[in-house]
């Protein structure tokens, strides 16, 4: 059932990968996602080695599956989670926030796998390079921060460029999005807004309610003059940001604005003056389930979709 290259290459069931949504994806999510044959991802953000160790140690009370760490490489705290990444022989690392070419060496002596996220072909191709053992593509339609490009032109350009295993992500939150991807020329794909109202998701009740409420034209991006910007559900907060950003706001002042709004909204429950991080796909998400059930919901209905494919005439 949907064997790629990527299974094999990290011993899991499904090609399919949780995002690693910072303050929110921890040890219990991504051991659910895990033991559902996916790969489960604990999100490290700005958190320190005393959190990664907490959120390890209770994943691996939950299930005998392999999980991930994202590495968000601008951390301040990055050197010391690289170092109990190792410590902790996680076989599997994806990257963000920067280039990990520093410490590829290291995580090749210890057979850890590499799969940095990636916005461009150009950082692609540099990262296949320098020794990614597989690629998060991710299109503008995602959450959080976002770069130009959308999902279904980059994945095909990244696919033809590169020979390593790709990952699709943005836009993607059931079997129609995961059918869509393979088709493209990814290997797997890595869903991150519909995750988010998993029932073993470490999140405000709120946050979960403003996502399953929104609609299509839901989120918006802001950000954009800064160099960094950002996707989220339109609220009283958003609203203002661009309105100051419009008026020619300094870089420096709009990153000060922004400041804490992400874990206000995930953490406190402030959903109208914090930042509510999510995907275009939103309107699509229209419950909260347990993890494992949102992975076989997407596996089956692909299997839907196959088999209905399969069945078209093409005369």
């Amino acid at each position: 059932m949907f064997k790629t290259r990527l299974c094999d290459l990290l011993e899991i069931e499904y090609p399919l990968l949780q995002g690693a949504m910072a303050w929110i994806a921890g040890g219990e999510l991504a051991a659910a996602v895990s033991k559902a044959g996916g790969l489960g991802v604990i999100g490290t953000g700005n958190a320190d080695r005393s959190w990664l160790k907490e959120q390890i140690d209770i994943a691996r009370t939950m299930t005998d599956k392999a999980f991930a760490v994202n590495l968000m490489l601008a951390s301040p705290h990055i050197e010391e989670v690289v170092a109990l990444t190792i410590q902790e022989k996680i076989p599997v690392v994806t990257t963000g926030g920067g280039n990990p070419g520093i410490y590829m060496e290291r995580f090749k002596s210890e057979k850890i796998k590499v799969i940095p996220v990636v916005a461009s072909l150009a950082l692609a191709k540099r990262l296949a390079r320098l020794g990614a053992d597989a690629m998060i593509v991710e299109g503008m339609e995602s959450g959080g921060h976002v770069g130009e490009m959308t999902t279904m032109c980059l994945v095909p350009m990244v696919a033809d460029a590169i020979d390593i295993p790709v990952i699709a992500a943005g836009g993607i939150a059931d079997g129609r999005g995961f059918i869509a991807a393979l088709a493209l020329g990814a290997e797997g794909v890595q869903v991150g807004t519909r995750f988010v109202c998993a029932r073993e998701c470490n999140i405000h009740l709120a946050y979960q309610e403003k996502i399953i409420k929104a609609r299509d034209r839901a989120t918006v991006v802001c950000g954009i003059t800064t160099g960094h910007p950002v996707r989220a559900i339109h609220n009283k907060f958003t609203r203002q940001y661009l309105q100051v950003e419009a008026q020619g706001t300094s870089k420096e002042d709009l990153e000060k604005m922004g400041q804490g709004k992400y874990p206000a909204a995930a953490v406190d429950g402030d959903v109208e003056y914090g930042s509510v991080l999510a995907g275009q796909i939103s309107g699509l998400v229209s419950e909260i389930q347990p993890a494992g059930e949102i992975v076989m919901d997407i596996i089956n209905g692909a299997v839907d979709i196959k088999r209905r494919l399969e069945g078209l005439r093409c005369d």
